[in-house]
């Protein structure tokens, strides 16, 4: 009896291995979010820079091809950087500022291709991405919902226990409303089989 090969694998990505996959992970991006593609190419020096934040981190799904399928990375938040500043802005006098802003780490980015989308993967990433990460809690923005039902992320982001920290807010230089959203760290037990347990997060292969 032989045991089928799965389909995907996760990975962790150091600097070196995200700038060489870069074009690859941005294409990953446009399409899990439907921008056109000049947008990666507006998008790919910023990710670069985000490389060399302190703290920073990134792991990937790879298919049996070695393509990259899914891509997830963050770094350590603080004063100064453009999204805590925007953040701290919309949260104005909220006497709970201080405790969210003080220790956290930014869930920058976290996409799954379409065609390999509702497996958990982004499950995966995500409880990859932040175990062990060094921060008392972890804060993202994503686009709102509107009048739609919510999509694959914000259902995932429910899921796993974040809260709303600032609702409807509107970045500097993105007429579209935001959520920021947060949780404490570390992230709760699965419910049900875990996607990936995080010791199985593997450095890629050598090509």
């Amino acid at each position: 009896m032989t045991t089928a090969r799965p389909r995907h694998r996760l990975v962790e990505l150091g600097p070196v291995e995200f700038a060489a996959r870069v074009d690859e992970a941005l294409a990953v991006y446009v399409a899990a979010m439907g921008y056109p593609r000049s947008t990666a190419r507006q998008r790919r020096t910023l990710w670069l820079d985000h490389g060399r934040r302190p703290g920073w981190r990134a792991v990937g799904w790879l298919d049996t091809t070695g393509s990259l399928v899914g891509i997830a990375y963050g770094y350590s938040g603080g004063a100064g950087q453009w999204w805590y500043d925007e953040v701290r802005s919309g949260i104005g006098d909220d006497p709970s500022a201080p405790l969210w802003l003080a220790d956290y780490f930014e869930l920058t980015e976290l996409h799954v291709r379409p065609d390999a989308q509702g497996a958990r993967l982004g499950e995966g990433l995500l409880r990859a991405l932040l175990a062990g990460v060094g921060h008392s809690r972890v804060l993202l923005s994503t686009p709102e919902y509107g009048d739609r039902q919510p999509g694959r992320a914000w259902r995932l982001y429910r899921r796993t226990g974040f809260t709303d920290v600032l609702r409807h807010h509107r970045f500097t230089g993105d007429a579209r409303p935001f959520a920021v959203l947060g949780r404490t760290l570390p992230l709760d037990p699965p419910d049900g089989a875990d996607p990936v347990a995080p010791q199985d997060v593997r450095p890629p292969r050598p090509a």
